[in-house]
């Protein structure tokens, strides 16, 4: 019986963008359910009752939620191209990066984003703080795990996309020749294929986050 695989995402949502890397990476057939998250579908609504959003991996009609959980199974349902090594320290260093991006990294940037005054300018120190942890991981190497890419890699791919538009948008800078480990990885993050043919198209994420920005920064 051939497998069913489907995953619910946005079109703009870099945890989705994460899951299509992986899914691609690994030669999965899968269909991509893009959700407008302002009127959310029955179905993910079925799919993820805890939390209602995405993204969700259906795999055989099971429903897999939050997407470094969903990378861990993608990994371990489909042993091809692995995205985890196999040593258990090398493990347990992917996804200590992994839960750093999520739980230190992110919230610090977006505060930065959304943020004004004061607590602007915390938000870029501890966002500049937490780029030097990243750097200092990155020093010398291609990849977080050395010369292929890998978890840590995937989950920090926003670094690539999300963050320059964030920059953009906001006049903020904080990617730049302080970090050259991570500007070289960027770089070679975004020729690999998977990676390259799947970004969110540049002018509609400018619009999307140029809108949120101005309804964080209204005109005074």
């Amino acid at each position: 019986m051939a497998e069913e695989v489907k995953l619910f995402k946005t079109w703009s949502t870099p945890f989705g963008l994460r899951i299509t890397w992986a899914l691609q990476l690994k030669g999965i057939s899968y269909e991509a359910i893009d959700e407008d998250l302002s009127n959310k579908s029955a179905l993910l609504l079925q799919y993820n009752p805890v939390y209602k959003k995405v993204p969700v991996l259906v795999h055989n009609g099971k429903p897999i939620s939050e997407s470094i959980v969903i990378l861990e199974y993608i990994d371990e349902t489909w042993k091809q191209n692995p995205i985890l090594p196999e040593d258990p320290l090398e493990r347990a260093n992917a996804r200590f990066w992994a839960k750093f991006s999520d739980e230190k990294l992110i919230p610090s940037v977006w505060s930065a984003f959304t943020k004004e005054g004061k607590e602007r300018e915390e938000a870029m120190d501890a966002s500049l703080e937490n780029l030097k942890f990243v750097e200092e991981e990155l020093k010398g190497k291609k990849f977080f795990g050395g010369e292929k890419l890998g978890l840590a890699d995937i989950v920090f791919g926003w670094l690539g996309n999300l963050l320059p538009i964030f920059e953009e948008v906001s006049g903020l800078k904080l990617l730049d020749d302080r970090f050259p480990s991570l500007l070289a990885w960027t770089k070679e993050l975004s020729e690999l294929p998977v990676v390259k043919y799947n970004w969110p198209p540049h002018d509609k994420m400018i619009i999307k986050y140029q809108a949120l920005y101005e309804k964080f920064h209204p005109a005074k």
